[in-house]
């Protein structure tokens, strides 16, 4: 009895998210966000809007770095245009940003100093060039504090293709869409790094643009469609003191596939 109670509060939970209004606001700059917000409205079939800085900024890596660091250290956030759409109308909003400095992009900035999410349910949805979805996520939860900030969704710029794959299970496995999908299996125990998996991490990692430390131990599981490792990391961090990462690499199944880092969780 208990079971059957407990299996009809989760069908209505469900069944209620299907019926909630939302919106896939996002800011996208050189267009990998916008790539993802894009396949977000179309597996929800929801309202879709995207952020505009009044002066945009140029799309330049090092330009972008130079005038966000000249914002973050003056503190005046850049203008952005205002929004068309009613926050007040919408239930579920999928926030979306690209990684800069660690957390989310300038622009989100103004945008949650200037508009009011109080009672929303805010689920975020980054691309970075190696991580930063839970250090964003962690921002948000202290920039609104009267909203409800949810688990999120982030992918690397290299791996935007894999996005539409990913998107679906997260949108199923969180409610937000229809359809029943698998869990996925535990990682293994963390064990000392043998040498086929430092060749397999280094394969993976070693062409990122920065240095992403050494692996000290890993864990595994095997999907349908991947075998994916978890690595424990030694590195130096944005400080230059000594830190300890988490990477995450993935290899496809499929013949010839080459292993891939997902993210960087610092």
């Amino acid at each position: 009895m208990k079971k059957l109670l407990l299996l009809i509060a989760v069908m209505t939970a469900v069944t209620t998210s299907y019926a909630q209004k939302m919106l896939v606001l996002y800011y996208s700059e050189t267009g990998t966000t916008k790539t993802v917000a894009e396949e977000l409205q179309k597996q929800l079939n929801a309202d879709i809007e995207s952020i505009e800085a009044v002066e945009p900024y140029s799309g330049n890596f090092q330009e972008t770095i130079q005038r966000g660091q000249r914002e973050m250290q003056s503190g005046e956030w850049p203008a952005i245009k205002p929004i068309q759409k009613k926050i007040a109308d919408y239930d579920i909003i999928f926030l979306g940003y690209p990684i800069w400095f660690g957390t989310y992009a300038n622009p989100i900035v103004t945008l949650v100093k200037e508009n009011d999410f109080a009672g929303k349910t805010i689920v975020p949805f980054c691309s970075f060039g190696s991580g930063g979805l839970n250090t964003s996520t962690d921002a948000l939860k202290k920039a609104l504090p009267k909203a409800t900030i949810k688990e999120g969704y982030g992918v690397r710029t290299a791996r935007v293709a894999a996005a539409p794959k990913e998107l679906d299970r997260f949108l199923k496995e969180n409610g937000y869409k229809e359809g029943a999908i698998a869990p996925l299996p535990d990682y293994s125990e963390q064990k000392p790094v043998s040498d086929e998996e430092k060749a397999l991490f280094d394969a993976a990692c070693s062409s990122y643009q920065f240095p992403l430390g050494t692996p000290e131990t890993a864990g595994k599981r095997t999907t349908d469609d991947s075998i994916d490792y978890k690595f424990i990391v030694k590195g130096r961090g944005f400080d230059g003191g000594e830190s300890t990462s988490t990477i995450y690499v993935t290899v496809g199944k499929e013949q010839g596939a080459k292993p891939e880092f997902t993210q960087v969780v610092r």
